[in-house]
């Protein structure tokens, strides 16, 4: 699924990686426990969390996931863009709830990692 499709479904903003927003992801995974985020070992992952921290940002980039959902509403703050802008991380606002995201994207035919 197109990052760009994703934002849309989910009436989301994308605050970093808008020149990449044709790529695909083929995996969702939702997750605030960012250890179990570090055990996932697929390709092609979009990461749905309520976790808006610079550490949500450093462990996608080790778990080499390529966008991250932040969800009810929190806002990027300035040094998480930058960092994901750096790393080259897309990061994409929704104001819905994990769960309510989680289940549009599967219902939209995006596969879970388990």
């Amino acid at each position: 699924m197109k990052i760009t499709n994703i934002a849309t479904l989910l009436g989301g903003n994308i605050v970093t990686g808008k020149e990449r927003v044709e790529t695909r992801v083929s995996y969702g995974f939702a997750a605030d426990l960012l250890s179990d985020v570090l055990t996932l070992e697929v390709e092609g992952v979009l990461l749905i969390t309520g976790l808006c921290t610079l550490q949500t940002i450093r462990t996608a980039e080790m778990a080499e996931i390529e966008c991250v959902v932040i969800a009810r509403g929190k806002k990027v703050s300035p040094a998480m863009k930058d960092l994901a802008e750096r790393t080259g991380l897309i990061l994409i606002e929704v104001e819905c709830s994990v769960f309510r995201a989680s289940a549009m994207l599967f219902d939209a035919g995006l596969e879970p990692v388990f």
